[in-house]
């Protein structure tokens, strides 16, 4: 049971180290508003992502739905994330009037659209949690949380040290330059995800 526990939080430990849509955003956040205001982004993803959890366990207890559906979801999220990449792009410093606004609905927005993450959690982090359910009361409950807390610790990590040099990422010069990278991050996972599902389905 310990095991399981340890093994649920150090999945969630590398996922938030993986970089993502979510990670960018906190570190963008970071250097136009200091660390704060990148710990709304994640709160706010965590949360959201929380309900991804607690929807994939319940349809995979319930209806059994198949990875096409998500793997569908995940156009959408190209979409989603191709939109923010073009606000990026257009930031040259870091005054108010240029700052991208993260704002909650974009962020859910882009949370919930991602394909790939209701896929992990479907056929990674779910049929592990079920097992834990049962063997101990609740314990579905517990696999999902420790996930959640290696997730959050990892990214706090990243944005605390991305916010230890925002003195020298912030430099005027590097800013546009900083946030084009950023937009092009962004616009990767995008492709990335059009190309995983487009492969799933031509291999299916």
């Amino acid at each position: 049971m310990i095991e399981q526990i340890i093994s649920a939080f150090v999945l969630g430990l590398i996922g938030g180290l993986v970089p993502g849509p979510v990670q960018t955003a906190a570190i963008t956040e970071v250097l136009q508003s200091g660390i704060r205001k990148s710990m709304r982004v994640i709160l706010w993803a965590m949360l959201t992502e929380t309900i991804v959890a607690l929807l994939s366990l319940m349809l995979l207890s319930s209806l059994g739905f198949s990875e096409t559906i998500f793997r569908f979801v995940s156009f959408v999220g190209a979409g989603i994330l191709l939109w923010i990449a073009k606000d990026i792009w257009k930031v040259r410093t870091l005054n108010t009037g240029e700052r991208v606004h993260f704002s909650l609905g974009k962020i859910s927005a882009m949370i919930l659209a991602n394909g790939v993450l209701w896929t992990f959690w479907i056929t990674v982090c779910v049929p592990k949690a079920i097992v834990l359910g049962q063997e101990i009361p609740f314990g579905q409950f517990v696999f999902l949380l420790a996930v959640e807390i290696g997730w959050l610790m990892s990214n706090i990590i990243v944005v605390w040290i991305f916010s230890a040099f925002r003195s020298i990422l912030s430099h005027p010069r590097f800013i546009p330059f900083l946030f084009k990278f950023f937009a092009l991050v962004f616009v990767y996972f995008a492709v990335s995800m059009t190309y995983d599902s487009v492969m799933f389905f031509l291999n299916h």
